[in-house]
């Protein structure tokens, strides 16, 4: 199999590994913007068509060359990766921001960059490729490193930017093994700065409601959370073809799409899972799933006793929901982890209602969040550990499904026995 990538470089010259003499970034490097989360663009080194300037899917006023200042103090941002992800929903968003702004971005594909840099006012000399990444250390106006990589990277990048002296907000997941993820940590310790990762619900306004009718009591004692996150996996866009190859995704549905059913769990009931059981179900003659698994049904069991039912699949419709059953009423959130257009009914024994707040742009909401807190000097909401929690979980619905027995876990998301 080869990859839709836009130097032709293959799948097998990938997997060759420290073995062969080829590392992960070294081949990326020479991959270039292909390798970026959600890059759609197609092969033969033609340039992908850039996106409009405005959030895909959500209403957003038309927007000047160079995005205007907002009143305040921003922080500047260095977008590293543009896909599709970060052109559609990332960089648009900085209009919406508050406290941060866009002033630097890095990628494989220059004319890409250069194209990305003129409709959003960034200046070429911020402009970076990831041999000369380590310069941004010498680049006052970045303060943040946004990093939109496929997740083997994560944690390279997260590194070499802290030794950069910048703060790091890193997609999801938070990397591959939670190794990595506490190598992350430490370096951020080491270097004194803050390390936030990207899970947009929880700065979402539907997604932040839900939290707080579940732990203000508003729906009772909470029984059962279920959570459902499926979607086709496409061998013919970019950013599926690197999330079939283990070495690059880490893992399959749960990593990509099961860390929201995760997250909606472990954030409606406040609570660490202390035992999970899991099923992995893959077609074996299916091509797309011969490294990373199709779907995956787990359960959570968490101090209190709630269970928490969750799964993801890369063979289903698109469906992004959760649902909580409490002893006074029932949520349901569908969709719950779209970028916009949600839904939210709840529903008690007399009534059913409709919630309805105004929407909000969560990415802009997310690296804001992680602005103010580098400018008052304060943890963010989702750091580092948190990020480690979800890894050292699902490593371990991996080692459940696989042992076929119930995994037991400590506070911190590692296995205890």
């Amino acid at each position: 199999m080869t990859f839709d990538f836009e130097t032709g470089l293959s799948r097998r010259l990938f997997l060759r590994g420290t073995g062969g003499g080829l590392l992960l970034s070294s081949a990326f490097a020479a991959a270039g913007p292909a390798f970026a989360q959600g890059n759609g663009s197609g092969g033969g080194g033609g340039m992908p068509a850039l996106p409009p300037d405005r959030p895909t899917g959500r209403p957003m006023p038309e927007m000047e060359k160079e995005m205007p200042e907002a009143p305040g103090k921003r922080l500047g941002y260095a977008i590293v990766g543009l896909g599709q992800f970060a052109l559609n929903q990332i960089i648009p968003s900085f209009s919406e921001s508050k406290s941060s702004k866009l002033v630097a971005l890095v990628s494989g594909n220059r004319d890409k960059a250069l194209q990305v840099a003129d409709r959003y006012g960034v200046d070429q000399k911020n402009i970076y490729d990831y041999q000369s990444f380590d310069r941004i250390a010498d680049n006052d106006e970045i303060d943040i490193v946004y990093i939109i990589l496929p997740n083997a990277l994560h944690a390279e990048y997260t590194v070499r930017a802290f030794k950069a002296g910048k703060h790091v907000l890193c997609e999801k997941p938070m990397a591959v093994t939670a190794e990595e993820c506490e190598t992350m940590i430490r370096a951020g310790r080491e270097a004194g700065r803050k390390l936030m990762i990207a899970y947009r619900a929880q700065y979402e306004p539907y997604n932040l409601e839900a939290i707080r009718m579940s732990r203000e009591g508003e729906l009772g004692k909470i029984r059962l959370v279920t959570s459902d996150h499926g979607r086709i996996l496409d061998p013919k866009v970019p950013a599926d073809q690197w999330r079939m190859v283990k070495a690059l995704a880490g893992g399959g549905s749960l990593y990509d799409i099961g860390i929201y059913s995760l997250q909606a769990a472990r954030y409606i009931t406040g609570e660490e899972p202390v035992e999970v059981s899991a099923h992995i179900s893959s077609d074996a003659s299916d091509p797309r799933f011969k490294e990373v698994e199709d779907l995956v049904a787990f359960q959570l069991r968490f101090p209190s006793g709630t269970l928490a039912n969750l799964t993801s699949s890369y063979s289903t419709s698109s469906v992004k929901r959760f649902q909580v059953f409490g002893s006074k009423a029932s949520l349901v959130l569908d969709p719950a982890t779209e970028y916009e257009r949600h839904q939210m009914k709840v529903k008690t024994e007399k009534e059913e209602r409709r919630v309805q707040i105004p929407e909000g742009n969560q990415f802009a909401a997310e690296m804001d969040h992680l602005s103010n807190a580098v400018m008052e000097n304060r943890e963010p909401k989702t750091p580092g550990e948190e990020g480690l929690r979800d890894v050292r979980i699902m490593q371990a619905v991996y080692r459940a499904a696989q042992e076929g027995r119930p995994v037991s876990l400590d506070t911190t998301g590692a296995t205890s026995r």
